[in-house]
């Protein structure tokens, strides 16, 4: 029980190690701000202060929640979408070195096409609902995962490989035993690129289509000049990449443990 309570008590001081100095940040950050509209008489239109912005937030609380909850399920679906379209193609890449030259210069096309000059023709093509949303962050979060996932399904160690062929390991073993879990430090290290993305694509997608989401919010608010609003959602949508970031780490740390990445 006493070793429980010790262990208990040594994870706490590290949560507390590592939560301090960017709370601690943003605290600074938020103090100077405040102290900065009240000396120069900021009007509110123009930039809130912080206690409006959350005074903003904590007045309708539902408001923000169920357009937030919007935009995290279109990030989250664009994101798997964008994800396992990735690692599908790295497979055949990883394998083929023809599918690679083949496939590799239409991805990077993918990423060198401004998403604000696809999003209105998604809009076109398929309407005002979720899935033009879905299919934008889907592209803003493929690239990333592609190209980590090759990476990883290449660069096995050839001496394990051959140690997988000394005993006649099937190539579905070598598969799922050596390049699944030597591609996933690699693959972690993408999502935590290709996650905050996701929550930009979803508000990118709601700039041009829909009444809800965090991203129509903004847009109506800056319409309006409500600048309280529209910093609370920023502030929403920054939590909400924050929170899917650690989320992410924390399942790394857990199914990594055997890697120095994890």
């Amino acid at each position: 029980m006493r070793y429980r309570e010790t262990k208990l008590g040594q994870k706490s001081l590290i949560v507390f190690y590592y939560l301090l100095p960017p709370i601690t940040a943003l605290l600074v950050v938020l103090v100077i701000w405040e102290i900065c509209i009240r000396i120069w008489n900021t009007p509110i239109y123009i930039a809130p202060s912080p206690t409006a912005v959350f005074n903003r937030i904590f007045t309708d609380p539902i408001f923000f929640l169920s357009h937030g909850s919007v935009t995290l399920g279109e990030a989250m679906s664009g994101f798997i979408l964008g994800a396992t379209t990735a690692f599908l193609a790295a497979l055949l890449m990883a394998h083929a070195r023809f599918l690679e030259r083949l496939l590799l210069p239409i991805a990077i096309l993918i990423k060198v096409t401004p998403i604000v000059a696809v999003a209105p023709m998604f809009v076109i093509w398929f309407g005002f609902g979720m899935l033009p949303k879905v299919l934008i962050v889907g592209l803003i979060t493929f690239f990333p995962v592609l190209i980590n996932a090759i990476a990883g399904l290449k660069s096995v160690n050839s001496d394990t490989l051959d140690l997988f062929h000394s005993v006649n390991a099937s190539n579905k073993e070598i598969f799922l035993k050596l390049r699944i879990p030597n591609a996933l430090p690699y693959l972690f290290a993408a999502f935590r690129i290709s996650i905050p993305l996701s929550v930009i694509g979803a508000v990118v997608g709601e700039w041009f289509s829909g009444d809800k989401g965090l991203g129509s919010v903004i847009m109506i608010a800056h319409s309006n000049l409500d600048m309280p609003t529209l910093f609370a959602a920023i502030i929403i949508l920054g939590l909400t990449g924050i929170i899917l970031t650690f989320i992410s780490s924390y399942f790394e740390s857990k199914l990594l443990f055997w890697s120095d990445t994890g």
